[in-house]
């Protein structure tokens, strides 16, 4: 991964935590790390949990982002989703959402996909 993608990736952090609060979302954690890998945002939204992966690209040669979210990685997440929970002793509501950023004519365009995947 280069400079430029890691720049773009924490913007695209950067504007999807944004549009949580503009969606009346209380962000828990970002950047959660576990042995079992990452997920980008860890939001409340009611009583449920929701686990936020984003995704940004600067162009579509290579699909939409959300489409970066293959099963592999959907697997990663359900794993550190159920460590997080674990942690905290409690079983709750959970949600599944990706927050696609693309790159159009140089400005970012978000797209919420919430309930994108069940695990």
């Amino acid at each position: 991964m280069n400079k430029s993608e890691i720049n773009l990736g924490r913007k695209g952090e950067d504007l999807a935590a944004d549009l949580c609060l503009k969606r009346g979302l209380n962000i828990l954690r970002k950047n959660y790390r576990t042995p079992f890998g990452e997920i980008d945002i860890i939001a409340k939204d009611g009583d449920i949990v929701v686990f936020i992966e984003v995704k940004a690209r600067t162009g579509d040669g290579y699909g939409a982002p959300f489409e970066a979210v293959t099963l592999k990685k959907r697997e990663k997440i359900r794993k550190v989703a159920l460590s997080y929970m674990r942690k905290f002793g409690k079983e709750v509501p959970a949600r599944f959402d990706v927050i696609s950023v693309s790159m159009k004519n140089g400005k970012p365009v978000l797209e919420y996909i919430q309930d994108a995947f069940e695990v």
